[in-house]
């Protein structure tokens, strides 16, 4: 069973290059119940719900459904982000006074991995949605013989500094070989994965647990949670090659 659950994590130092009035926000205290349990999360908006009914339409021409794997990549990351992103607070002067603000921390950016290439898509509006990011890319291909990813494009730094937190976008997850040697790849360069979210505009149960199972406390964002997986790889009911739907291939 897949349970829900959401983290805070904050800078506990004062960094003195921030200007008086800005502090790091507090957080309470981390919970440890359910601390191993996976979440999947899809959210509950008409408009999620709206753009996976285009991409699942295979009559829906490639712009499309590429403007809609793109509208629905934006409602999952706004997703993603709530209660993970760092902030500050402060004040700053109105036309008509003080108020008390609070901001996203740029000197934290959220680094973005879109898997290549329908993860392209999926971030296409990732900018006007984090004010502060980072984009590394990272491929794979199939091996037609074992369904098995296979790299072939990785722009990943050698290491990620401490406590970052990490978008990995993935149109499909199907078997979930693609994502599980993402983040194989991360915590490789000291990314913990309880700091990962995924987003995909679908996902089969097969990728869920095998997640579930290898990534406990890792979040996962989708707009639907499908029937199978065919033994050609497939997802049913699915929205077909995220990839070569979204390039007119």
């Amino acid at each position: 069973m897949h349970c829900l659950r959401f983290t805070h994590d904050v800078h506990q130092e004062r960094d003195e290059h921030i200007p008086p009035r800005w502090i790091p926000k507090p957080a309470p205290p981390e919970k440890k119940i359910g601390e191993e349990l996976t979440l999947v999360y899809i959210p509950p908006h008409p408009l999620v719900k709206h753009w996976l009914s285009v991409l699942r339409n295979e009559l829906s021409p490639t712009p499309i459904f590429r403007s809609a794997l793109a509208e629905l990549g934006r409602f999952l990351i706004y997703e993603a982000a709530r209660d993970w992103l760092l902030t500050v607070k402060g004040e700053v002067q109105t036309p008509c006074g003080i108020a008390g603000v609070e901001f996203i921390d740029p000197r934290e950016p959220v680094r973005v991995i879109p898997i290549l290439r329908g993860g392209l898509v999926l971030v296409e509006h990732v900018a006007s949605v984090l004010p502060a990011i980072q984009t590394y890319h990272i491929g794979f291909v199939q091996e037609e013989a074992t369904f098995q990813p296979a790299l072939y494009v990785n722009k990943l730094p050698d290491k990620f500094p401490d406590g970052v937190r990490v978008l990995v976008a993935d149109p499909i997850l199907a078997t979930g070989g693609t994502v599980i040697a993402t983040i194989d790849l991360l915590k490789q360069r000291n990314v913990d994965h309880r700091l990962i979210r995924v987003v995909a505009a679908a996902a089969a149960p097969p990728a869920l647990d095998q997640l579930s199972k290898k990534f406990p406390g890792l979040r996962i964002y989708t707009a639907a949670i499908d029937d199978e997986v065919t033994e050609n790889g497939d997802v049913v009911p699915g929205i077909g090659d995220a990839g070569d739907r979204s390039f007119g291939i």
